[in-house]
């Protein structure tokens, strides 16, 4: 993997508001071996993320940075999109080179029609904020490809960790330039933390909108096995992301080898869901409820399953169609998803 132009930005007298929590800055990027004809995935996708909400968005068809909240818009002068915007095509560029590199070292090149691949990266910072105060938590600099972690880099020592060997090449060559190493961890614990800072600065009215969720239980028909129903609590639209979420039986939850997660994932609009689901006899006719807790209720919700089943009567037509939106936006939801949670992937001097 090659390395591109230094790009380094700093920021100095930033004034940090009191919001008394944790805080995060990351960045991630996703890159494709080749196009997708499927709406909303593109062969390279670039997306900022403060407090896990997006406030900053590119993909290579439009190619242009864009704000993702009216504060970004409002406080960032235009020079910045238009810096931002060369920055993510010059990155753009780059991940195109190394994924071919990458499925080269993979042996992924054999075929005539090639799989889809996807190199990814995720960069950015942690902090706490009291009373005034800036405490450092950590940093992050991580590559993936498929999925699988390639390669990272160990702030506390300042060196790449290649946990694979095709990964050896780029830990070697970038650990023979210590100046690249010292930078990244520059960029970590002091440029991210202040890019950070001032973002918390702009954003702090939007950081402190909470939304509670809104909790529904419903039943469909198993796809694996005729005699059973898949009885599912879906919590959405809550903010924070920190939620805990129980499938109970006559209010005594159930263990969690027998349900099944769609673990949190975000929804378009900065709010999250969580989905989980078990098997249950078609005739069984316990007493299922979901519990869900979260920062922004003073006492958990409970909803209650009615019992019904939307898609086991055959006339069920209008419960058929309902039960295939639901199906359709979770699937939705989850192609989101998988772009950003797999996100780790760049350079160690390729920054803002």
């Amino acid at each position: 993997m090659g390395a591109p132009a230094v790009c380094v930005v700093f920021l100095s007298g930033v004034v940090v508001s009191v919001l008394g929590d944790p805080h995060s800055l990351y960045y991630i990027y996703s890159a494709l071996n080749k196009d997708v004809p499927l709406p909303g995935i593109y062969e390279f996708t670039a997306l900022g993320l403060l407090d896990d909400r997006a406030i900053d968005y590119y993909n290579s068809k439009e190619q242009v940075k864009i704000p993702k909240q009216d504060w970004m818009k409002e406080k960032m002068q235009p020079d910045y999109w238009d810096k931002g915007t060369q920055s993510r095509k010059s990155k753009e560029q780059w991940f195109k080179v190394n994924v071919d590199i990458l499925m080269q070292r993979m042996r992924h090149t054999n075929n005539t029609v090639p799989d889809l691949h996807v190199l990814q990266w995720r960069h950015g910072c942690e902090i706490d904020e009291a009373d005034g105060n800036i405490t450092f938590l950590r940093g992050i600099d991580e590559y993936s490809y498929d999925g699988k972690e390639f390669l990272s880099f160990d702030d506390d020592n300042m060196r790449w960790i290649a946990p694979v060997p095709e990964a050896e090449p780029t830990k070697r060559k970038w650990d023979e330039v210590p100046i690249l190493n010292q930078y990244t961890k520059g960029y970590l614990e002091k440029e991210c933390v202040d890019w950070l800072t001032k973002f918390m600065e702009y954003g702090k009215e939007a950081l402190r909108k909470h939304s509670k969720p809104d909790v529904h239980a419903f039943a469909k028909k198993s796809t694996t096995d005729s005699g059973k129903l898949t009885l599912t609590c879906l919590a959405t639209g809550f903010y924070p992301k920190d939620v805990k979420m129980s499938v109970r039986k006559f209010r005594t939850s159930l263990p969690e080898h027998l349900v099944t997660s769609s673990g949190v994932r975000p929804n378009g609009d900065g709010t999250y869901q969580l989905r989980k689901s078990v098997k249950i006899q078609k005739d069984d006719t316990a007493d299922y409820d979901c519990y869900v807790t979260h920062v922004t209720l003073e006492e958990p919700i409970i909803k209650q399953w009615d019992k019904l089943c939307f898609d086991c009567q055959s006339s069920g037509l209008v419960g058929a169609v309902i039960g295939g939106v639901v199906v359709l936006l979770l699937i939705l939801g989850g192609i989101i998803f998988a772009l950003i949670k797999k996100g780790i992937i760049g350079t160690p001097e390729q920054r803002k």
